[in-house]
């Protein structure tokens, strides 16, 4: 049995979305950026103005040149993070992106969120759960295979994902 893979957007099935970087763009939990490619490269191939992300993350001034395993794993999850959101697309798909990230960053990331949320859907998968409520529309808890929409802290700790 052949089993088909699609999504629809505006009713219209979009088949292999994931090869549609206009339509979906992805952020896996892991790192996938080369360690030897450039700030300045990596920016150029997912064009994107450099000049406005170091507007909002001063702290890259100085790294333009400097290669990505050269970077901490606070600071490349952050640029890869910032590479797949700010491109234009109709959703982006996040796994665990507050993963290395300190709590400046967070606040920084979720305003980000907030900011293009107005340009695309988001789905953000997170163990990090408090960063994700207070920036999500809906939070769904799986369990068991089902997803369950959730209302509250309570929702999410009846659930057994959390505990007081």
């Amino acid at each position: 049995m052949q089993c088909e893979k699609s999504v629809r957007i505006d009713k219209q099935s979009q088949h292999e979305a994931f090869k549609q970087p206009g339509l979906l763009r992805y952020l896996p939990q892991f790192n996938f950026i080369p360690p030897s490619l450039s700030l300045k490269r990596i920016f150029k191939d997912f064009e994107i103005d450099y000049a406005v992300f170091q507007e909002k993350f001063p702290e890259f001034a100085s790294k333009y040149t400097t290669a990505a395993g050269r970077l901490s794993g606070g600071e490349l999850r952050l640029v890869e993070l910032y590479v797949i959101v700010k491109p234009p697309s109709h959703f982006a798909l996040l796994d665990e992106p507050f993963t290395h990230l300190n709590p400046v960053q967070i606040e920084k990331v979720k305003a980000l969120l907030l900011e293009e949320k107005v340009n695309k859907g988001f789905l953000i998968t997170d163990h990090m759960y408090r960063h994700v409520t207070g920036i999500c529309d809906d939070l769904y808890v799986l369990v068991n295979g089902k997803a369950h929409l959730t209302k509250s802290a309570a929702d999410i700790e009846r659930l057994g994902y959390a505990r007081r």
